[in-house]
């Protein structure tokens, strides 16, 4: 899976706070339960998957924006979009961004279930797309709720790369972003090339035992 240079860090189960300095990473127990109940805010919804930092320096709000991978060995450049998408539109437009790729994709799921090893990547390649999304329909819940859970999905020839990534935020990596990006605006997304997403900031990753079983079960159903 390729990586954005957008700030972040590796999770761990339960609660990970990511960049918070002790005395706000550690409120009082009221407070922070307060924090991480609130999933809203404004007309945007988080999943049960990250909440932001104590201080708020990002406030989760829906977008996209223009961004690119850039190639450590070649400095090659490859055009992406990124996107926030509330919880409540975000897994149907996951699913509507994967039509571009063709009728057969290579996946790559990735844990960080298992903090101590990193994150774990595990590949599927020549699976049919429509036969992939009626899978991954079946683990929405995961795929949506777990911190320490991403899923890629890419054109097995071209650089065509559709991203769910732990931070619950959309990554699309194209020579062309003009499919992709009229999927996004048809879906009520602005672009604004100076939003700032959740990731860039303080936030805190959630996630349980639950949610490391589903991971579990989705990775033998893959057969990866």
């Amino acid at each position: 899976m390729r990586s954005l240079d957008l700030p972040a860090s590796d999770t761990a189960p339960a609660l990970k706070a990511i960049g918070l300095p002790d005395a706000v990473a550690h409120p009082d127990e009221k407070d922070l339960a307060a924090h991480l109940a609130r999933n809203r805010y404004g007309r945007f919804t988080l999943t049960e998957a990250i909440r932001p930092g104590w201080q708020l320096d990002v406030v989760p709000q829906a977008g996209y924006r223009y961004d690119a991978y850039v190639d450590p060995a070649t400095g090659a450049r490859l055009p992406a979009l990124v996107a926030a998408v509330s919880s409540e539109e975000l897994f149907d437009t996951f699913m509507e961004l994967l039509e571009p790729l063709g009728e057969t994709c290579d996946v790559v799921i990735e844990s960080s279930h298992e903090s101590e090893v990193g994150v774990v990547e595990s590949t599927r390649e020549g699976i049919e797309r429509l036969v992939l999304e009626s899978l991954l329909w079946d683990f929405e819940d995961v795929l949506l709720h777990d911190g320490c859970a991403g899923i890629a999905v890419m054109h097995p020839e071209l650089s065509l790369e559709v991203m769910l990534d732990e931070h619950k935020l959309l990554v699309v990596y194209a020579q062309s972003r003009q499919p992709f990006e009229r999927i996004l605006k048809g879906r009520g997304l602005v672009r604004d090339d100076r939003l700032r997403f959740i990731s860039q900031g303080e936030h805190m990753h959630t996630s349980n035992t639950r949610h490391a079983r589903r991971f579990q079960e989705l990775a033998t159903r893959l057969g990866t």
